[in-house]
């Protein structure tokens, strides 16, 4: 089965979005993020130098790969897309091109992405990664600062509280200096992966989404590379979040990347749950049309998926049998 018949049998994946956002998981100087949970940096407009202190009480001591691994088995799902870097710049991997990750910024000291990487070959599940490769707030370079309308009406795409003169960032030295060598590391330290999962692109040019995605398919010819890599560039087209379509795709290669409540990264207080009826009837709709479900799970700043979560998915594997 080659990488296109294996993506479009898949039909249902767990997608992670886990970083220094799940320690104040929501909440800011008193104040509730009104947005998904991962953006709050933005919302607050926290200084780097506020920001970035996260890191060094960042200790999820009850992390345990096998056991994520195994609620995605068991839940009927096919694959797990892992956040490796999102906005805030933070690698949840070692990386040598910058030491804002995980293992050199945290006294966790532990390399998540190679133990999932690890547990995922333990338990014959398939691993894709996401790559943030516009944004990133700790560069002073990231993308974004093209985008002329805020984000929900209420946020900067780029970091323009630390860095607030925009005709002075260069996505070009981001995109060479950290996003480049970055997304090299992912593709060559972590075996085998099904796909890369780029987000929110605009400022990266054409050229160099042709270089990212000709840099996948040299190191890894048996990964795909969703559409958000930009420029049509991608192997297959991710719908908008939780854009539950009623189109018919059952000849291309579509996801439907969804939250199991309203946030993507964890916050104390959104427990507005789907049920695991209501799971099965949206994955049932979306595959019926031809389109994967894609189903983000928050795990908090310990390491832990939310209670909620792990019965709610359990429980659709066990209606599914």
């Amino acid at each position: 089965m080659d990488k296109f018949q294996w993506f479009k049998s898949a039909k249902f994946g767990m997608m992670v979005h886990w970083g220094l956002y799940s320690i104040p998981a929501g909440e800011w100087k008193g104040q509730r993020m009104p947005y998904i949970g991962e953006w709050l940096q933005a919302r607050f407009r926290i200084p780097n130098a506020e920001y970035h202190p996260l890191a060094n009480i960042f200790n999820p001591i009850f992390f345990n790969a096998d056991e994520w691994v195994k609620l995605a088995r068991d839940a009927g799902m096919k694959y797990i897309v892992v956040t490796s870097k999102h906005h805030e710049g933070f690698a949840m991997y070692r990386s040598k091109v910058d030491s804002f990750n995980i293992v050199d910024a945290t006294p966790f000291k532990r390399d998540v992405i190679g133990e999932l990487a690890d547990a995922c070959a333990r338990h014959n599940m398939k691993l894709g990664l996401y790559y943030s490769q516009e944004l990133d707030w700790a560069d002073p370079d990231g993308g974004g600062y093209t985008r002329t309308t805020p984000n929900a009406g209420m946020m900067s795409w780029t970091n323009d509280w630390d860095y607030p003169d925009t005709s002075q960032k260069n996505y070009d030295r981001c995109f060479e200096r950290k996003i480049k060598p970055q997304v090299k590391e992912i593709l060559t330290q972590y075996g085998d992966l099904c796909l890369i999962w780029f987000d929110t692109p605009d400022t990266i040019s054409p050229a160099q989404s042709k270089e990212l995605a000709d840099m996948i398919h040299f190191y890894q010819p048996n990964c795909l590379v969703n559409s958000r890599i930009g420029n049509g560039m991608g192997d297959y087209h991710s719908l908008g979040d939780n854009q539950i379509t009623d189109e018919d795709f059952s000849t291309q290669l579509v996801e439907c990347p969804a939250t199991l409540n309203d946030t993507w990264g964890y916050k104390t207080f959104d427990n507005n749950w789907k049920d695991a009826q209501r799971v099965l009837q949206l994955k049932e709709h979306l595959n019926a049309r031809g389109v994967n479900y894609l189903l983000n799970v928050g795990p908090d700043y310990l390491g832990r998926i939310p209670g909620p979560a792990v019965d709610i998915l359990r429980q659709a594997g066990t209606l599914q049998k």
